[in-house]
């Protein structure tokens, strides 16, 4: 070959790694619009466990959320069906979902006796007008019904076939220490003999702690295959910092004492509830709490109506007490409630007045879970030692995803997933 034409096919292969790199789709939680609030999206018969459902089974989606205004606004959704790396497959429309791929929401309700005005929307899946007819992630639109440009909010969702069982565990006897800072997953997948043509080459698993994606991790080769089986252990990628239990507050009361509130007053034209200042837990010893692994829980316990439209709004002034400024990196706050949210609420900033790190969010009455994490610079990942300590006792949610990609197949099917607790 020339050495111009194979300088040709450099750039060629650069230009066309370059525009696959710009066509990544941002797919993660993210709402656009301040307006939005509260969003969640459960199980019907379990809020307090990953939203996956199973195909053919009886179960539903709940998504619930508010949206502050006086006025309603008349919205609609969509879904768009993704792989294992939350990327749109390559499936169309009509292969992933049956009828139109939009519908109207038409469950909503005006807040009532709240200083905050807003509508509650809400909407399940599957329904009569949105049958799921693959497995697999999907990535959930909501926006205007009369502009689809106009974006709300996207969220994710999975569907599951339930082909492959998962049995995942959890040890703090890993392979780098032995009942210290970490955890280590290891997991069986089992299916039926010669159901999977190349197990060791067709199978995609995601493991993830407490719901995170920041730390989540893709493994696509177990250490051993079987006619039935394969079996991931004693990998190093698949060992967590053990970090330590959820921190937690309420606010279900508006007139009364309150867990992990300092104060509560009413200053025009909303509810301020104030925290009591948080310190550092990287130099306390482990102390057992009963959490929901960073989920939440909207409530009201001042009425005897549905808090979904009854609770009202209060602006929460969090604030954490490290001694002084931290260099390197950022103090995010972690918690499902603020998934989505735009970054300048998370993200606690320093306030040499106080000598504390601090955020103030909007959020609805109820019982909240949360964590701080320390994010370095030039880094993605928040990690629990430096605030919050790692302790192998600490009880994390691991789920494990487990997709299939056969040869010639045109996108990841998610056949099975498994939970597990550690220190259960």
């Amino acid at each position: 070959m020339k050495k111009s034409s194979f300088i040709t096919l450099l750039c060629a292969c650069f230009m066309a790694f370059t525009a696959l790199a710009q066509n990544t789709v941002d797919t993660r939680v993210h709402i656009f619009d301040s307006n939005v609030r509260s969003l969640k999206v459960c199980l019907a018969n379990n809020m307090y466990i990953p939203p996956i459902l199973m195909m053919g089974g009886n179960d539903h989606l709940v998504v619930n959320f508010d949206y502050l205004d006086y006025s309603i606004h008349y919205l609609r959704y969509s879904v768009t069906h993704c792989n294992a790396n939350w990327q749109p497959s390559q499936l169309f429309e009509s292969e992933y979902v049956s009828g139109f791929n939009y519908v109207d929401i038409d469950d909503y309700a005006p807040s009532g006796a709240t200083f905050v005005h807003y509508y509650n929307y809400q909407f399940t899946l599957p329904n009569e007008d949105m049958q799921f007819l693959v497995s697999g992630n999907y990535l959930l639109t909501v926006y205007e019904q009369d502009d689809s440009d106009d974006i709300l909010f996207q969220t994710r969702f999975s569907v599951c076939e339930g082909m492959v069982s998962v049995f995942p565990q959890v040890t703090s006897r890993t392979d780098i220490e032995y009942n210290d800072r970490y955890q280590q997953v290891s997991f069986d997948v089992k299916y039926k003999t010669n159901q999977i043509r190349d197990p060791y080459n067709e199978f995609i698993c995601v493991v993830s702690q407490n719901s995170r994606e920041d730390n989540a991790v893709t493994v696509t080769h177990p250490m051993m295959a079987g006619a039935d089986h394969v079996t991931y252990d004693h990998n190093r990628d698949l060992i967590f910092p053990a970090g330590n239990e959820f921190r937690r507050f309420e606010t279900v009361f508006a007139h009364h004492m309150n867990m992990g509130v300092e104060s509560i007053g009413y200053f025009d034209p909303i509810y301020h509830a104030t925290l009591f200042t948080d310190e550092p837990r990287n130099n306390l010893q482990y102390l057992f709490d009963k959490t929901q692994y960073g989920r939440f829980t909207i409530r009201n316990a001042e009425t005897r109506g549905e808090s979904a439209v009854e609770a009202d709004y209060m602006m929460t002034h969090f604030s954490l007490d490290m001694g002084g400024k931290l260099n390197g990196g950022n103090v995010w706050l972690c918690g499902e409630f603020t998934e989505g949210y735009p970054a300048s609420q998370s993200l606690m900033k320093y306030d040499a007045s106080t000598g504390c790190y601090a955020t103030n969010i909007l959020l609805k009455q109820g019982a909240y879970n949360y964590m701080y994490l320390w994010v370095p610079d030039g880094s993605t990942v928040g990690q629990t030692g430096r605030i919050e300590g790692d302790h192998y006792e600490t009880i994390n949610e691991y789920l494990v995803k487990v997709y299939y990609h056969p040869m010639g197949e045109r996108y990841d099917r998610l056949v099975g997933y498994g939970v597990a607790y550690s220190g259960l």
